[in-house]
């Protein structure tokens, strides 16, 4: 295991990041949100170990997309940014997905996302939007190095991962459903060992907005 809080670069205290997350709040999955909250509970009572950082149920992400730091981007394209986002993610339907087994990654546990094709799928429409403001040339990040996943807890040291592993070969295989009606452009830092944010716009995917939709439902 490696040391997920290392200062990557242009990172610093208090520095903050704009990126493209799917929260997981209510805005985002609904009813959801409940499930996948028991799930990370489950499998974190057998994660407070040495070395790991549990990651607390309200900062469950998964993240999508980089922007650039705050100071580095103008108001004016983070608007423009969030508006042709909105506009094709309205193209794409909701994503229903299964969340889970737990598997370790070399700075984390996590949870991985399957169907991952829908997931892309989105991500890439938040990358051409970007796109579209500045250029195909110059949107962040290598469109092909996404696995979606959820961490539930970040590696604070480097050590063996056997032990890890060994814990978790002891669990049963556990996943949750979600479906993932929006993304969210926010804020984020990562000061204290873990990540947290503000969310600056969030993106229904489909033509009926996310709110709307749940009010129908409950009639």
């Amino acid at each position: 295991m490696r040391d997920h809080w290392w200062w990557r670069p242009g990172w610093h205290a208090g520095r903050r990041f704009y990126t493209w997350h799917v929260t997981f709040d209510e805005e985002t999955v609904g009813q959801g949100r409940a499930a996948l909250h028991r799930l990370a509970r489950a499998y974190q009572a057998h994660l407070a170990l040495p070395g790991l950082d549990l990651v607390p149920c309200a900062w469950l992400h998964l993240t999508m997309q980089g922007v650039g730091f705050v100071d580095e981007v103008s108001d004016q394209d983070i608007a423009r940014i969030a508006e042709a986002a909105r506009s094709r993610c309205a193209r794409l339907p909701p994503v229903t997905v299964t969340i889970g087994p737990a598997r370790l990654r070399p700075e984390a546990v996590g949870l991985y996302v399957a169907p991952a094709e829908p997931v892309r799928q989105v991500r890439s429409a938040i990358r051409a939007a970007i796109g579209e403001v500045w250029g195909a040339d110059h949107v962040p990040e290598n469109e092909d190095e996404f696995t979606p996943h959820v961490s539930l807890a970040y590696s604070n040291a480097d050590g063996p991962a056997e032990p890890l592993a060994a814990v978790l070969a002891t669990l049963p295989p556990a996943s949750a459903t979600v479906t993932i009606r929006a993304a969210q452009l926010i804020v984020l830092r990562r000061d204290e060992h873990v990540y947290r944010w503000a969310t600056r716009a969030t993106v229904p995917l489909g033509a009926v907005p996310a709110a709307t939709e749940r009010s129908s439902e409950g009639r």
